[in-house]
């Protein structure tokens, strides 16, 4: 495939740099970087940007199954798929989903004016998506299987001066870092909202037994939850959540079929007061909200939602709930995930499970 080749950055780049990135867009002009078909990843920094070495990429979880199911299961049809996105659009975005997944890395250069406190040789999360951020890969993936998540690999990566990054722990291995650091925004959004809640509420986690999942569920337990309810698709996955004790009641319940979803979390101690949809795959949004009670609050994190669909669907079920966008950012978050990864032995040994 002939691959569009941008004209040189020193040739296209404004006068000064943005700290959102527009000095990084190369089409369609005046777009932030995420809604950019194509950024220039070049090297070279402007003062307030800072250039990772890559190490390792998570593609998120919605993206990943996406490319999977496109790819007929064929892994190197997967990495010659990411291979090819990235090359195009000088970041790693689907362009099915819109979505992309975080890094891992090391500061290889700061400006002088970035405001992100990060030095070379600094070992780095970011915490912001790959949808937007420059990126070159260099080793054709040649490490990666193309059967999981994370990905090694090596090349480089911009951050901008409104990017976020946090400095990998030295108590924790740096792949578990990186799968808790990827949903951080969501135990974060539902801890925010039950501790906010006037009584303790009963909460519902669509996809309980994964990674943002299960997080989500630590979190609403310690944020004060009256009950916890997980749900999720099979035996297999119930019996992991049993045994790691992060839900009061695991119920078993195709998160597609609205139906049968808000039933089974009906009898299991519902309507939930707040719902979490944790699942990776679309089709889930009227069973998410069937399951919640009038004046509930239902919070979507995942790249598979229609938003149309949710606020259509509230509506024709005259559905009396709060829906919010889970954005990825809550103030604290890595902080609190990591927390709860070195707090909770249940959750840590799902994620451990899921990156063997």
């Amino acid at each position: 495939m002939t691959r569009p080749q941008p004209a040189p950055a020193a040739a296209r780049s404004p006068a000064v740099s943005s700290p959102l990135g527009l000095h990084r867009v190369l089409e369609p002009a005046g777009v932030l970087p995420q809604a950019a078909r194509q950024l220039d990843a070049s090297p070279a920094i402007w003062p307030d940007e800072v250039r990772v070495g890559v190490r390792r990429l998570n593609l998120d979880a919605a993206s990943f199954r996406q490319l999977t199911e496109a790819a007929g299961g064929d892994p190197a049809a997967v990495r010659a798929a990411v291979l090819d996105i990235v090359a195009s659009r000088g970041k790693m975005q689907n362009p099915v989903t819109g979505s992309g997944g975080m890094l891992t890395g090391v500061v290889e250069a700061a400006g002088p004016d970035s405001p992100l406190g990060l030095a070379p040789g600094d070992r780095v999360a970011t915490l912001v998506s790959l949808s937007l951020t420059p990126l070159v890969i260099t080793d054709g993936l040649a490490r990666w299987d193309g059967r999981s998540e994370q990905v090694p690999c090596a090349g480089h990566a911009i951050l901008f001066g409104r990017s976020i990054a946090a400095v990998l722990p030295e108590d924790l291995p740096a792949e578990l870092s990186l799968a808790v650091l990827d949903v951080c925004g969501a135990p974060a959004l539902t801890h925010r909202v039950v501790a906010a809640a006037p009584a303790a509420p009963v909460v519902a986690i669509l996809g309980a037994a994964g990674k943002s999942g299960s997080l989500s569920a630590a979190a609403a337990r310690r944020a004060g939850a009256r009950r916890v309810i997980g749900v999720v698709p099979h035996e297999a996955e119930a019996g992991l959540l049993r045994a790691a004790g992060l839900a009061d009641e695991v119920v078993i319940a195709d998160a597609r079929d609205p139906v049968g979803v808000s039933a089974a979390v009906g009898r299991a101690g519902g309507p939930a007061d707040v719902t979490v949809v944790c699942v990776d795959v679309p089709g889930c949004e009227g069973g998410a909200i069937l399951s919640t009670a009038p004046g509930g609050t239902v919070i979507f994190f995942s790249m598979a939602t229609s938003f149309s669909a949710a606020a259509l669907g509230a509506e024709g079920a005259a559905a009396d709930v709060t829906m919010l966008v889970g954005n990825g950012y809550v103030p604290g978050h890595a902080e609190l995930a990591l927390g709860l990864i070195r707090s909770e032995p249940g959750a840590r040994g799902l994620f451990t499970r899921r990156i063997d």
